[in-house]
């Protein structure tokens, strides 16, 4: 029998996407929650990053500070944030977002020459370093 992909992830794993998402992007953004979960699984992907979904999103000084302990309110936006996050588990991504690893929100611009920005999406901007 085929194991789902999204059998491959924890509960709890799912949770820390859900939470990546419900405070990297505009609570109401589809596009944009799923730009920051394809990110997160870019991350998750890369030999450069945990190989947690929990220590990719609770890494330092990469998301919102508290993002894996602060509440998040039952309605609207949380349904939609475990939404997509099934989707991203289940191999959905941005497409938009292609091979990004980072962003930043957006209307911000930084003068290094090695950004190249590919996305705005959720109240964020997502680029590619190198």
């Amino acid at each position: 029998p085929k194991i789902s992909a999204i059998a491959r992830f924890t509960n709890s794993e799912k949770q820390c996407l859900v939470r990546a998402m419900y405070f990297e992007s505009s609570r109401s953004s589809e596009s944009g929650m799923l730009a920051v979960g394809t990110v997160v699984m870019n991350r998750l992907a890369s030999s450069r990053f945990d190989n947690s979904i929990c220590a990719v999103v609770g890494a330092p000084n990469q998301f919102a500070p508290g993002i894996l302990t602060s509440p998040m309110q039952e309605g609207g936006p949380l349904a939609l944030a475990n939404s997509v996050a099934g989707r991203v588990l289940a191999g959905q991504r941005h497409p938009g977002v292609r091979s990004a690893k980072f962003f930043h929100q957006a209307g911000l611009r930084f003068p290094y020459g090695n950004m190249r920005y590919v996305l705005e999406a959720g109240g964020n901007a997502f680029y590619i370093k190198g």
